[in-house]
Formats: C-alpha cells, sequence, structure tokens
C-alpha cells in the first residue's frame, strides 16, 4: 500500500493537533523507510534495480527488518519513544504506535509477502501484490476513498475550511498514488512506452521510490496545512 498509508496521518493529525502532520506522515510510511534504509546497507536488496523493467508484481524483496512481523515490536516501541520524547506527550507516542501497527495491518490486505521473521517462515500477509496485484489495489482504493470521507467530513464538522481547490490538491494526490500503481501492476514502462536500455544512474528502483515518498510528503504537508479554521480543535 502507497497512498493509503498517507491517508491515516491525515486522520491522526486531526484528532492529535498535538503532535505534527510531517511526524505522523513519516510515522505512517516508516516500515517502508525503513526498508529504503536497509536496501541501502545491504540487507533488503530490491529487484529489479532497473525501475523501468519494475512492476509491482515482479518487484522481489524480503523484508525480513522492516516489515516482517518480529521486528514490528522494535518500530513500535522506537516509535513511542520518538513521539513521547519530541512531543512530551505519552498520547502522541501511542499514536505514531498505533499508525506503525496500522501500516502492518493494511499491508496484510494489500502489499508484499510479509512473514514471522524470514521467507522460510510462516505467511503473515496476502501478498497481493505479487498474487493478486489489481485486487491489491482495489482494496487501496477503497481504503483511500473510505479514509478521505471521514477526514473531510470531521473538518467540516470542527469548523475547518477547505476551498475545493485545496480539497482537489489533496485529493488528487491520492489518485496519483493510485494510478501509479495502475500503472506499473504488471506491465513495466520499458514494456509500455519501448525505453531503451541505460544507465543514468536515475533510473534505479529504490531512488526513484524514495524520490516519489519525499515528494508526497512535502506535498500533503503544504497542502493539508493550508487551511482556514473557524473555531479550535
Amino acid at each position: 500500500m502507497l497512498a493509503g498509508h498517507f491517508s491515516t496521518a491525515l486522520i491522526a493529525n486531526q484528532k492529535f493537533p498535538k503532535g505534527t502532520l510531517l511526524y505522523f506522515l513519516i510515522v505512517s510510511q516508516l516500515q517502508d523507510l525503513m526498508w529504503f534504509t536497509m536496501h541501502y546497507i545491504g540487507l533488503e536488496t530490491t529487484e529489479p534495480s532497473d525501475v523501468f523493467n519494475t512492476t509491482l508484481s515482479n518487484m522481489t524483496v524480503d523484508l525480513l527488518y522492516s516489515h516482517d512481523l518480529i521486528p514490528q515490536a522494535v518500530w513500535l516501541v522506537v516509535i513511542f519513544i520518538i513521539g513521547k520524547i519530541l512531543f512530551k506527550n505519552t498520547k502522541i507516542g501511542l499514536v505514531g504506535s498505533v499508525l506503525v501497527a496500522g501500516h502492518f495491518v493494511l499491508d496484510f490486505f494489500s502489499g508484499h509477502a510479509h512473514h514471522i521473521f524470514g521467507a522460510e517462515t510462516a505467511d503473515v500477509a496476502l501478498g497481493l501484490y505479487a498474487t493478486n496485484v489489481y485486487l491489491a489495489i482495489a482494496i487501496e482504493a477503497v481504503f483511500c476513498i473510505f479514509t478521505l470521507s471521514y477526514f473531510f467530513k470531521q473538518e467540516t464538522k470542527n469548523g475547518t475550511h477547505r476551498t475545493s481547490k485545496n480539497k482537489g490538491a489533496i485529493i488528487g494526490l491520492f489518485i496519483f498514488g493510485i494510478v501509479f500503481m495502475l500503472s506499473i501492476a504488471e506491465a513495466s514502462f520499458r514494456e509500455l512506452f519501448g525505453v531503451p536500455e541505460f544507465n543514468l544512474g536515475f533510473n534505479s528502483s529504490v531512488p526513484t521510490l524514495v524520490a516519489t515518498y519525499i515528494g508526497m510528503i512535502l506535498y500533503l504537508q503544504y497542502f493539508v496545512g493550508k487551511i482556514k479554521v473557524g473555531k479550535s480543535f
């Protein structure tokens, strides 16, 4: 799941404004950000290496430390401590841990294969990216529709006013996430557009993913923050 995780951060920030949106956005994607880190230190190598050959269904990576079940206990504790220290608030630490747990639960239904601890142990996710990628994307789309509908409804209830343009910008980010995933579901960009073989350094899978995630985080940080409040939270 990609965009769906970000939607949980919007709701967390709405319910617990003593935290910051940037913190919740990062925490909601913690496991994926750890995956990229593990890739660079050689612990979770991601294939194919060329982004133009990559699809959701052919991407392979053993998400041992970032996504498997046992390491989640470590990430839950780490995020709780970071949230508590940063915001001097136990509740924010707990909310951060809930977002981390929520990422794991959502990936069970829409994501890569996860295990208890290692590929030789039992599965703890459906692994639909490899077995039924369009169902995985459909699950994410439905989840995004539900969470965004709730988010905007609660904003209206709380007296937070957004222009139609601003709402469209926020919703557009989630539409982009779903369309992006559909575009690489089973056919790579090389297959779709006849991209020639080349290696200029920027066409590697993980750097492209990192740029995408950072771009989405900064985009939401900017547009979600542009509000007019009719009454305090």
